[in-house]
This record gives structure tokens, sequence and C-alpha cells, in this order.
């Protein structure tokens, strides 16, 4: 990939807060979502993975084939795969609602004698048939203070090109300090936007978008 979009270093201390861009079928994330979740069981954290019942069940299958004991991780609490949404009230998305409850998952987590709580979850189907630009905004920006605000949180927000306006991937871009390439690629994101930086013009650069491209890969 251009040096423009990537430094391609890995950093020692990975970003926390990570965004996958991505085209095609979400299957084929699959495999390397798996393997990081496989890898944060590994090193005790409760692990959260939010998409729609189809995608539940393809990482149900991900995690069997690379030697996850999902009976029992599930039982014990540490592996939470799951369709459900809590956070949309009328089938509408609430930001506030949202935050509280990944506040209180992460404190559970603690409490239960976790490192901490990692979670993912597809963009798509976190804000439902509710997904306006500006609650998108409001909710990454959060997010990234309850990120800066508890160092026991790690996670990805998935962007899929082919169902979110162009908008939305320009602003999931700029407000992640981390980029998810591969379950052993995570690079700094050279396009992340501090939020006291932050403004209109920072979502208008054509940078963005041969950003979002190359994430996305030739032909996509």
């Amino acid at each position: 990939m251009p040096g423009r979009y990537y430094n391609g270093t890995v950093m020692e201390h990975r970003p926390r807060h990570q965004c996958l861009i991505y085209s095609g079928a979400p299957s084929r994330q699959l495999p390397a979502l798996a393997a990081t979740l496989r890898e944060k069981l590994r090193h005790n954290y409760r692990c959260l993975y939010l998409n729609s019942p189809p995608m539940v069940a393809g990482m149900r299958s991900a995690l069997w084939a690379i030697g996850v004991d999902l009976d029992v991780e599930t039982a014990r609490g540490s592996l939470i795969l799951t369709s459900d949404r809590p956070h949309l009230i009328d089938g509408r998305f609430d930001v506030e609602h949202m935050m509280q409850l990944l506040t209180l998952a992460v404190e559970e987590a603690k409490r239960a004698g976790y490192v901490g709580l990692w979670a993912t979850g597809d963009m798509t189907w976190e804000l439902g048939s509710d997904a306006h630009f500006m609650k998108l905004v409001e909710y990454e920006w959060r997010l990234e203070k309850l990120f800066q605000q508890h160092p026991e949180l790690g996670g990805i927000c998935q962007y899929h090109k082919d169902t979110l306006p162009r908008g939305m991937l320009r602003q999931g871009l700029v407000v992640h300090p981390g980029l998810f390439i591969s379950e052993t690629l995570q690079l700094v994101n050279p396009e992340y936007v501090r939020p006291e930086h932050f403004s209109a013009a920072s979502l208008r650069s054509a940078a963005l978008d041969s950003a979002i491209d190359h994430l996305c890969g030739p032909g996509d």
C-alpha cells in the first residue's frame, strides 16, 4: 500500500480504537476477526462480537475452525456473540443508551476478573434503520472519549463500504487512531484528526477517498 496512507510500521502499543474499512462479502473478514478474538481471549479479555444473525453464525464457524472452544468460552462469559441490539429504542439508534451499555460492559468485565473488554461490531448493524450521519459523528467521538477514559477497553468498528454512505466512511476514517488491516497488522492512522482539531473541513479532503479506496483494495 502507498506510504501516503500508511506509515508501514506496526506499533508496539497498537491503538485500541481501530476501524476496519472494507468492501466485498463481509464473510471475507471473519478469519482475521476470529483470530483477533482468539488472541484477546488468551489474554483474558471478555470479548463481544455484535453483528447480524448470519454473521454471528459465520463467526461461530470461524472460531470453531481455529480451535476456540465455544461452549467453554460462552459458558464462562468470556465470549459473547450476539445480534441483540438493546441500544436501539423503538428501532432507532440511541447514542446515550449505547454509551451507557458500553460503560457498564467494561465495568462488569473488570469486576468479573477480566483484563478488560474487547468488542467489535458492524456499524451498519449497530445503527439499524436510523443510519443518520450526525448520530454516527456523535457516537464515534463519544466512543473515542470512552476509550481514552478506559485503557482496559479495546475494539474494532467495522465499516462496510458497500452498505454505508461515503460520508460515513470518511467520518469513520478520521475519528479512529488505528487501522485494522489483519490479525497481525494494525497501523497508526495518518488520517486521524483529534477531536479538538476536528472541523467540517476535515471531511472534505480528497485524500480520505483515496485512503478508503486503498483500504478496500484494487477492483472493489
